[in-house]
């Protein structure tokens, strides 16, 4: 008579010990990845201010075809751009302004728009075309 054990194959696969194994790499990950995130502690030098994450508020300035000057969305004269700008510029010493002119508008209103930055020392500048469609 034989023994049931000795000469059969075992047929149930056990996965006590695979799950032991996957248990130990789960916690060596865990613990290999809170220590990589925590870093080095270093004593960080103190700012006297945080700088801002907003970004810069461009302006846009407008010439109509008709000659009528826009500060965004709304008309202005060139001395209420003027003022308007003077004060954007004291909030906002790096304040970025695009000038937008049209195709069949008087060149000497981009002109004077053009003279009013330079005026106020707008350093950041740009003018606005359409491409060249080929």
């Amino acid at each position: 008579m034989k023994v049931q054990g000795e000469s059969e194959p075992y047929s149930d696969i056990n996965i006590t010990p695979m799950l032991d194994l996957a248990y130990v790499l789960l916690v060596i990950f865990i613990i290999m990845t809170t220590a990589t995130v925590q870093g080095i502690r270093v004593n960080l030098p103190k700012a006297t201010a945080t700088p801002s994450l907003a970004k810069p508020q461009t302006k846009a300035v407008t010439v109509a075809a008709d000659g009528t000057i826009y500060l965004d969305t709304f008309p202005v004269t060139i001395d209420q751009l003027e003022s308007r700008l003077r004060q954007y510029k004291q909030a906002n010493p790096a304040l970025p302004v695009v000038i937008k002119g049209d195709a069949a508008v008087q060149y000497e209103k981009v002109i004077q728009v053009l003279d009013l930055m330079s005026r106020l020392e707008i350093t950041q500048l740009g003018l606005v075309t359409q491409r060249l469609v080929k």
